[in-house]
């Protein structure tokens, strides 16, 4: 009955801010985001949803605790964060530029390279693991070892940050189960193993996750048939968004539709069927293992 409760408890916190913003509410861990367009619309308003939260509180005898409630301005890399209080009470809400939300490591300008840095880690630990039990078990027993332990780390969150260069250090460290695995020595070439084992390589898996995203959210996107009624060899793929920062290139919308619009024909057919397309893709990409 507990978690019942508890959600029926902050159930209508969302309906306490009246200004625009986007409250998040994950089990007992709650977010809220704010975007405004200069420095002095965010100051007031930032002071103006804080207070409405402060009132929902006090109206529902419950109260902040201030060692667990920071703020993170997200910024880019070429502009300086703003000088941004919050007062509560007696005391000030803490300034972060990194926090571990849900399992993401994630620092004020989204490089995701603080992630990288945090399971790098993780997976050499299970490169350990992995050696130490190899003697005693079967290969499918390894292999369950290596999803469970290994891969469910590598594949979180993996569509945000598995484009970046940080990413090769995480290849290579898969690359290094791998060979644990097979026994194999350092010097052979994975590219046969993954094929044989039928795991996906760090890029295919990227791939993977990504296209995926994609089918599951099509109403995001959209063809070009229905932004130009030129029949053009491209009218049915979907339309890539124009952007002005070149990082922008690289995140998820636009690479996501760069990768789409790539696959094999067979593939994109059987995209209304979410099953079907996932074991096509996934067969695609073991055969392929790029």
């Amino acid at each position: 009955m507990g978690p019942l409760l508890f959600l029926l408890y902050i159930n209508d916190f969302p309906n306490s801010i009246t200004y625009k913003a986007t409250p998040i509410l994950f089990t007992d861990d709650t977010s809220i985001i704010i975007s405004r367009p200069n420095t002095h619309l965010l100051q007031n308003d930032l002071t103006k949803i804080f207070g409405q939260i402060t009132k929902w509180f006090q109206k529902n005898s419950l109260s902040l605790n201030l060692c667990k409630t920071y703020l993170m301005q997200f910024c880019s890399n070429n502009k300086n964060c703003l000088d941004l209080d919050i007062m509560h009470k007696n005391g000030y809400i803490t300034n972060i530029n990194e926090i571990k939300f849900l399992g993401q490591h994630i620092n004020n300008i989204l490089s995701w390279s603080l992630h990288i840095e945090k399971i790098l880690p993780k997976l050499s630990s299970a490169c350990y693991a992995m050696r130490s039990v190899k003697p005693y078990v079967s290969q499918q027993t390894l292999k369950i070892i290596y999803y469970s332990y290994f891969h469910s780390i590598m594949s979180y969150g993996i569509i945000v940050w598995g484009h970046l260069m940080g990413g090769i250090r995480v290849f290579k460290l898969q690359k290094r189960i791998i060979r644990i695995m097979t026994g194999h020595s350092s010097r052979d070439s994975c590219r046969q193993l993954f094929i044989d084992l039928k795991i996906l390589p760090h890029p295919s898996l990227y791939i993977y996750h990504l296209i995926l995203f994609v089918n599951k959210n099509n109403d995001l996107f959209t063809t070009n048939n229905k932004i130009h009624n030129y029949c053009t060899r491209q009218c049915c793929n979907l339309h890539q968004p124009a952007v002005k920062i070149a990082q922008f290139q690289k995140e998820v919308l636009c690479k996501g539709v760069k990768m789409y619009n790539s696959l094999p024909a067979y593939i994109k057919h059987e995209s209304h069927n979410q099953k079907k397309f996932e074991t096509v893709l996934k067969s695609f990409l073991h055969k392929n293992s790029f």
